[in-house]
């Protein structure tokens, strides 16, 4: 697997409009962390650490829906591995005027737009959720 964020976000996008409880992916600290954002901010219930058959770690998102209708419409990956994609804190993008969050990864972790520009540090645009 080239791009593990990617296929991460791929797995949530599909379980939220195949209106699936939970989504299963193979577990990383960055996942763990983006996971931990799209809770903090109410696009998913809840994660948790699981394992496979295997033994390997698995990272569990339980989904959220308001009268069937999935928390979590849209989900871009904006940086791929192609094409990294770098914003100082002043041009960081505002997506949907501000209803809507972006992801970046700085040098203090993974962060929100909101955050970035508060304590002015720019980073990787990882993805725009809304």
């Amino acid at each position: 697997m080239t791009d593990p964020v990617s296929d991460f976000l791929t797995r949530l996008r599909n379980a939220s409009k195949a209106g699936l409880a939970e989504c299963v992916s193979p577990h990383s600290k960055l996942k763990q962390n983006l996971a931990a954002i799209l809770k903090a901010e109410g696009y998913i219930s809840d994660h948790t650490d699981g394992t496979d058959a295997q033994g390997h770690k698995t990272l569990v998102v339980k989904m959220k829906y308001v009268a069937s209708t999935p928390a979590l419409t849209v989900l871009n990956r904006v940086s791929t591995p192609g094409r990294r994609l770098y914003f100082r804190y002043t041009e960081i993008p505002r997506v949907l005027n501000g209803l809507g969050i972006a992801i970046l990864s700085t040098s203090k972790g993974l962060l929100k737009d909101q955050d970035c520009r508060r304590q002015k540090i720019g980073g990787e645009l990882i993805c725009n959720v809304w």
